[in-house]
């Protein structure tokens, strides 16, 4: 069906808009990464969706459309850890890199994927050329114990043109949150996901119901799929799609507080991370659960 007919079901306003099936979806979303439709079709697209939100058989059909058009990363022996990392840093450091090592260490093939989203936040990519990691140029395997980087382009290029409307209006749109749900893997994988305001944890976990995913899930960092260093959140797990809570959230901040750096440029925050891994710095304590939570998974997949 063309695009046109799916705009005029989700494009009529937060009351009277309707939800697509499935397989509607991700014909739409098909489209829309092939670059089949115009710009002015993509823009109504995302402003539509916005405005209604997505329901979670929507955006699993979505992440159908764009698994079938993934540059998909080789399975090896181990589950991937996949990491997304698409808000960077405002006000606290990328910690990211510092989270893949931890994993990584322990004998895990662990895959970042990412792109900057806009121009005023340091990113990840940012922060790995520092630690002298440089993203890939090709798709391949990822050996036991290595941490890639693959940025988004590489992956699924119309899923990076749809990222960048985000810079020309200003608003996100349905992919910042399908890149955070998505298994860029030919094999099995622990997505570990994170959200920032509370109603997308009950969205977001229906779709990894839905989708039957390996994954764990918490409130971020600005974002980011790290554990708040400040605070002990809670986080869920799924396996093959069926949910668990493995940790309790605390709240309000916890009373041993990690020596952050004060500064989120990348070379400072390089700085702390290769402190914390040769153990000049403790690591924080809501990110060490973290790393046993995601090897809990990956171990039980």
């Amino acid at each position: 069906m063309s695009i046109a007919q799916y705009i005029k079901v989700i494009g009529r306003g937060k009351q009277g808009a309707r939800g697509l099936d499935r397989a509607q979806a991700s014909d739409l979303f098909g489209q829309v990464l092939d670059g089949t439709v115009s710009d002015l079709e993509v823009g109504a697209f995302c402003l539509s969706m916005r405005i209604k939100g997505e329901e979670p058989q929507e955006m699993a059909g979505f992440l159908d459309a764009t698994h079938a058009r993934l540059n998909l990363i080789p399975a090896g022996n181990k589950p991937v850890v996949v990491l997304p990392s698409y808000n960077g840093a405002r006000r606290l450091p990328v910690l990211t890199p510092l989270l893949a090592a931890l994993v990584a260490r322990r004998g895990w093939p662990v895959l970042i994927h990412g792109t900057s989203t806009e121009t005023s936040r340091v990113f990840v990519e940012n922060v790995l050329l520092a630690l002298d990691t440089r993203a890939q140029s090709t798709i391949k395997s990822i050996a036991d114990g290595e941490v890639a980087y693959v940025p988004t382009e590489l992956l699924c290029p119309g899923l990076k043109r749809l990222l960048d409307v985000r810079r020309v209006v200003g608003l996100r749109n349905s992919a910042h949150s399908l890149v955070k749900l998505m298994n860029p893997c030919d094999g099995a994988a622990v997505i570990v996901s994170s959200y920032t305001h509370p109603e997308y944890a009950i969205s977001m976990a229906a779709v990894f119901e839905l989708m039957g995913s390996t994954a764990l899930l918490l409130r971020g960092t600005e974002g980011e799929a790290v554990a708040d260093a400040r605070r002990m959140p809670q986080m869920d797990g799924f396996l093959a799609g069926k949910r668990m809570t493995l940790q309790e959230g605390q709240k309000g901040t916890l009373t041993d507080l990690p020596d952050l750096p004060k500064e989120v440029d990348a070379e400072t925050t390089a700085g702390y991370i290769r402190d914390v891994l040769a153990g000049v710095r403790p690591v924080p304590a809501s990110m060490e659960l973290q790393v046993e939570h995601i090897l809990h998974l990956a171990q039980a997949s």
